[in-house]
């Protein structure tokens, strides 16, 4: 009896020892972690100028009118200052403050508050909009208190995080969280790796650093799910991937990242059992730039690369990360899956900034104008670095406005750069979205379209548009 007696005890006590090991205290405050590291966190304001074109008369000339072309140039464009807030963090005791770029993004003047009332202005040492980085240096001899970055890889999902920044203009701010999760890809920048909290984040959190409770930078706080503010949703660019970015922004003022010269897809279930893989997993070469490093090392079109320099690609968005990472002109080894085979190839890095298929790409990228021959106006989608440069929501879509013909039925009611959000309250993301609610309008009897902008001011508004 006394066996058995103990043998239980000794089982409960096993038992609690084992849940205690897989648990952490949670922390009775955050007072002295927030203390010592507010000095640290900074809050960034920025004025930008932005120019629209306006109708200088009082009245419109009716279409075709040959005083039309004669006067339109009087049109000039006209420019106002738009200011912008966001957050970052000091690394260095010499002022160097690290950011996000669309922050500082065309920003004219960029002034920076340290410890809640010194103001310095500060220069852009580099910055990076593929990874969403700057590198800003404050003008002034004064030393600061830095901080240090921690390793992010460490990180875990439940940790407990904090998140400091200037939300609205506020001013240094603390909250916390968790990391909810790790590794995830939203759709905002090239390279995405982000981790997610619940720390609330805000408009102005941008830039500003996510802690551990060392009080070590593992993130740097990027974007929030939610159009009106945190719902609990935030992702942030984990340290030792901004690390690389910011050494080299700091040593050379841009970056010099690899480049294999590959246009990748996904490996789906079906092209695995085709190529007779044993899993999907990967990356399947669709094309191989002409010239490029994997074209000089024998890479082709259909082969499906799964090891890059020792390290296995489960999903095909592991692959840019991991080749941006290695150094420019270093010789690879690839593992390609190839004629349901095993071959290696040995390739050497060029430098992406410098390829022509990165030129092309960023040719690309810009938006194309398209016209709405009912509303005599032209509009192009809304891009991400359009979400950044104007700090809306990050789930924001629609169309900015970018010509008013001189007899629109908006012209003098909305402004170019305005950006429609929603026609007879449906949301609009593409322009056939905004055709089609013309034309269910023009079909009616009402004849009057109602739109959901935001105006130059990023303010919403509600406007009724007459249609004839």
């Amino acid at each position: 009896m006394n066996r058995v007696k103990i043998f239980l005890i000794s089982l409960i006590f096993f038992f609690n020892l084992q849940i205690n090991s897989y648990s952490k205290t949670i922390p009775s405050s955050f007072a002295d972690l927030a203390e010592k590291l507010l000095p640290s966190v900074v809050n960034i304001s920025t004025t930008t100028t932005i120019t629209t074109q306006s109708n200088p008369f009082p009245f419109q000339f009716p279409p075709g009118s040959p005083f039309e072309d004669m006067f339109k140039e009087f049109g000039a464009p006209q420019e106002r200052q738009s200011a912008a807030l966001g957050s970052g963090f000091i690394i260095d005791e010499k002022g160097i403050v690290i950011t996000n770029n669309h922050v500082i993004q065309g920003a004219d003047d960029i002034i920076v508050r340290v410890d809640g009332d010194k103001e310095f202005k500060a220069k852009v040492i580099g910055a990076d909009p593929l990874s969403d980085i700057a590198v800003l240096q404050l003008e002034t001899k004064e030393k600061f208190k830095p901080v240090k970055f921690g390793d992010s890889d460490k990180a875990r999902i439940g940790d407990w995080v904090i998140a400091i920044g200037n939300p609205f203009g506020f001013g240094g701010t603390v909250t916390s969280g968790i990391i909810s999760a790790r590794n995830r890809s939203i759709g905002l920048s090239r390279y995405e790796d982000y981790i997610q909290t619940d720390a609330s984040i805000n408009s102005g959190n941008s830039g500003g650093p996510l802690f551990d409770m060392k009080g070590d930078v593992i993130g740097i706080n990027t974007a929030i799910l939610g159009r009106s503010g945190s719902i609990g949703i935030g992702f942030s660019i984990p340290s030792n991937n901004a690390k690389l970015v910011i050494d080299q922004l700091i040593e050379f003022g841009e970056t010099k990242r690899g480049w294999l010269g590959v246009r990748i897809q996904d490996v789906t279930q079906e092209i695995a059992d085709i190529e007779k893989l044993d899993k999907p997993r990967g990356a399947l070469v669709a094309s191989v730039a002409k010239d490029s490093p994997s074209y000089k090392g024998g890479i082709k079109e259909g082969d499906i690369i799964l090891e890059f320099d020792g390290q296995a690609i489960q999903e095909m968005k592991q692959l840019p990360a991991i080749v941006a990472k290695t150094k420019v002109g270093k010789k690879v080894e690839v593992k390609i899956w190839r004629d349901k085979k095993e071959i290696f190839k040995t390739i050497t890095l060029g430098r992406l900034e410098t390829s022509e298929d990165f030129k092309v790409a960023e040719k690309s990228a810009t938006p194309n104008e398209k016209s709405v021959e009912k509303l005599k106006i032209s509009v192009r989608e809304l891009t991400s670095e359009d979400i950044k440069l104007r700090s809306l929501p990050n789930q924001t879509s629609g169309l900015v406005i970018t010509k008013i013909q001189s007899d629109s039925p908006l012209l003098n009611t909305i402004e170019i750069n305005s950006i429609i959000l929603e026609a007879q309250k449906k949301k609009v993301k593409n322009i056939k979205d905004l055709n089609n609610a013309v034309k269910e309008v023009l079909n009616s009897n009402q004849k009057t379209i109602l739109l959901v902008i935001f105006n130059n001011q990023n303010q919403r508004r509600y406007i009724g548009i007459k249609l004839d």
